[in-house]
């Protein structure tokens, strides 16, 4: 199983690796950068493997420039907080 199929898997997958990210020195402005690149890559080459997956899919396919790093910024906000090695 992909961590992509659960959502929950998905996000302590992304908080581990924001906080080894920050562990290891990465300034905030680098890390929204990585986020984006990672959404927009996820958002091109990814099928989405849940509901949750698909409106952020959805979203950023009708988003600018601006508004999918805000989803990105947003992204890195929401699991901050997350993650197996809290």
């Amino acid at each position: 199983m992909s961590v992509l199929d659960n959502w929950e898997q998905w996000k302590d997958f992304l908080g581990d690796r924001l906080h080894q990210a920050q562990n290891e020195g990465m300034n905030k402005q680098v890390i929204n950068d990585l986020a984006y690149q990672i959404g927009d890559y996820l958002a091109k080459q990814v099928d989405p493997k849940n509901e949750q997956e698909r409106i952020l899919a959805d979203l950023w396919s009708v988003a600018s420039p601006e508004e999918q790093h805000a989803i990105a910024n947003m992204m890195v906000k929401l699991v901050q907080n997350d993650g197996t090695q809290q």
